[in-house]
């Protein structure tokens, strides 16, 4: 038993009082003399002997009638909750994409909201977490509100960053009963998660009464010519072997193409269209098919002719680089450097020093503008380059420094495969690689730097040089056929191709929602004028970099819905995007949550919502006991009235 005012219970010592009164009661007895009292003994003994037990029984019910209001004001009750603290229950609700499908009483994430709602207490305070926002310190009515009007989101939270807020808010909380319920549908989830969980939690599974999900895994293109080009959309079934399932092509709201296809259980198709080419063409596939997720059953891509890319060579021979830089994909200038065109330095998006011995200040000062307008370099010394003219070139843009010549023959050995300029290049790691050589180089600082492909010792051969604005990428050797045989490697084509290609980042045909999306826009902005990202019913304002003929612009947390969509420069049309929803969302890979409790102690496993509040509900139940009390307070107050009343010694 557990007292809310405990405080009161000293007042019990006050039960003295009544003892003493009754103990040292002194009474005068007044003597009558009798000649004969010898009859009159027997019953002066039973009268007195009755009078001390009606004493004795009127203390009592007094000591009891006193007692029992006092514990009743002191309001005693009892709770399996031994602890005299504040109840706090934080809640995850996964309110991911995946959510959004059928479960035994409806869609998964709408029925477990209103479970939520019937089963919490008015009395306890509330956090809850989803995949898109936070909300602490609330009480069930501001629950009710917010779960009331949940929907999916294609934010994901990961589960290692929702433990981490548990520990913390329940850190930052004194005199506080924290109770952690995690709901979720556990998908793309792993036990090694869950490995230093120190906090007791609750976990509720929830599932989905289908098993089968066909989705729209990619897009790509092939087989472009005058006429039209050959769209490829890449299908995956997860679950048993489906036949005839329809699926249509759409630019904008027309009709374009309709056919049906089966696919194998547990497996992916390519499903090819015939298109006409088109100048713009904004796209939307969509399979007509009920699964287990809808939101993977549409796709969305935006096809455009890209313009090429302006690629400018200053300096040597560039046989090599003119067979890389075909006409189809860039406008490949050269010139030497005695008759170099300044003005049409601005127009590039990529320029290439190519063995220069002494870099003239003009074209110094050119450069300098040129990178910090968001132009990339590609500097590639000679033999007997002057150091000075280089650094002077750096030391405007970033804290590199050339050192010394270095002499003596080197292998080219490492590649950096994970580096952008490589990426889609290797399927898998070289083995049997020819490595080139060189016979003399001119090592860099890195401070500021990474490596791209090294030498033999480590030292970079080809780096990229970090700067706030412009790429600069630095081959530290000549590569002239006297001091270099990579000309001949099977690098030299990625590289040089993908140093351009990566200057200017045109609009792919498809985002994805959640990356990071760097595009660049070829257009010139005011000052204070910026590009919005919009569709019919909603519009945003992406981060952006402005430079003298390009805004770069970058997509990360929005948006948040899968569509096309329209780069706005004030009203005008700049650009048509595509975004779809992240491919691991259409997973149907949970995680066995039977597997998690034999890993970690701390988790309790509950099937529904409804049992694991009806748990927390009864653990905090009170049950008061001043009304017994006080009813035992009256029934003394009556028994001593009958006693006073009708007991006659």
């Amino acid at each position: 038993m557990q007292f809310k005012n405990l405080e009161i219970l000293y007042f019990l010592a006050l039960l003295i009082i009544p003892v003493l009164v009754h103990l040292f009661q002194l009474q005068k007895f007044v003597k009558i003399p009798f000649t004969n009292v010898a009859f009159l003994k027997k019953l002066i003994q039973q009268t007195r002997k009755s009078s001390r037990i009606k004493k004795w029984l009127i203390l009592t019910t007094r000591l009891f009638l006193f007692l029992a209001i006092l514990i009743a004001f002191s309001q005693p009750y009892f709770s399996d909750n031994k602890n005299n603290k504040k109840q706090h229950t934080f809640i995850y609700l996964d309110n991911s994409l995946s959510t959004n499908t059928k479960g035994e009483k409806g869609n998964l994430l709408k029925v477990v909201a209103q479970e939520i709602i019937e089963n919490t207490s008015e009395k306890d305070l509330y956090s809850l977490q989803t995949n898109s926002d936070s909300y602490y310190n609330i009480s069930k009515s501001e629950l009710k509100n917010i779960l009331l009007n949940i929907n999916n989101s294609s934010e994901k939270l990961d589960l290692s960053t929702v433990l981490l807020k548990i520990d913390d808010k329940a850190s930052s909380k004194t005199n506080t009963l924290n109770k952690n319920i995690l709901i979720s549908d556990f998908q793309n989830t792993y036990i090694n998660m869950f490995t230093n969980v120190t906090q007791r939690f609750s976990t509720i599974k929830l599932n989905s009464s289908q098993k089968n999900n066909i989705s729209i895994d990619s897009v790509f293109i092939s087989k472009t010519n005058a006429s039209n080009f050959t769209l490829n959309v890449v299908v995956k079934n997860q679950g048993v072997k489906q036949d005839n399932i329809p699926i249509a092509i759409y630019n904008n709201t027309k009709l374009i193409s309709k056919q049906s296809f089966p696919i194998d259980e547990d497996s992916k198709k390519t499903i090819q269209f015939t298109i006409q080419n088109q100048f713009n063409f904004s796209g939307k596939i969509d399979i007509t098919f009920s699964d287990t997720f809808s939101f993977d059953n549409k796709f969305y891509f935006n096809l455009k002719t890209n313009k090429k890319v302006n690629v400018l060579s200053i300096g040597n021979d560039t046989k090599f680089l003119s067979k890389i830089y075909n006409k189809e994909e860039f406008n490949f200038t050269n010139f030497t450097l005695q008759n170099v065109n300044y003005n049409a330095i601005s127009k590039q998006q990529i320029i290439i020093l190519n063995e220069i011995e002494n870099l003239p200040e003009i074209l110094i000062e050119s450069l300098i503008l040129f990178s910090k307008n968001g132009g990339n370099l590609t500097i590639i010394p000679n033999e007997n380059s002057t150091i000075n003219s280089y650094n002077s070139l750096l030391s405007k843009l970033s804290s590199e420094k050339i050192t010394t010549k270095k002499e003596g023959s080197l292998k080219i050995t490492n590649i950096n495969y994970n580096h952008p300029l490589f990426k889609n290049v290797f399927s898998k790691k070289a083995t049997n690689f020819q490595y080139p050589t060189v016979q003399s180089y001119f090592p860099i600082s890195s401070k500021n730097s990474s490596n791209i492909v090294s030498f033999e010792n480590n030292i970079p051969f080809i780096s990229q040089i970090n700067t706030n604005s412009g790429k600069i990428y630095w081959v530290s050797s000549a590569i002239n056929k006297n001091n270099s045989n990579f000309l001949n490697s099977p690098l030299i084509v990625p590289v040089f191709y993908n140093f351009a290609k990566l200057s200017f980042k045109h609009a792919q045909i498809y985002y994805r929602i959640g990356k990071e999306n760097s595009i660049d826009i070829e257009t010139k902005l005011d000052k204070d004028a910026i590009l919005t990202i919009a569709t019919p019913e909603t519009s945003f304002i992406p981060l952006q970099q402005t430079y003298q003929n390009k805004v770069t612009i970058k997509t990360n947390k929005q948006p948040l819905k899968a569509g096309l969509y329209t780069i706005l420069k004030e009203k005008d049309t700049i650009q048509n995007l595509a975004f779809n929803y992240p491919k691991k969302e259409s997973s149907l890979s949970f995680m066995d949550l039977n597997e998690l409790k034999k890993e970690n102690k701390n988790i309790t496993i509950s099937n529904s919502v409804k049992d694991t509040f009806n748990k927390i509900n009864k653990k905090n139940e009170v049950h008061w006991l001043w009304k017994w009390f006080l009813a035992l307070a009256i029934v003394s107050l009556l028994l001593e009235i009958l006693i006073l009343k009708f007991y006659k010694p």
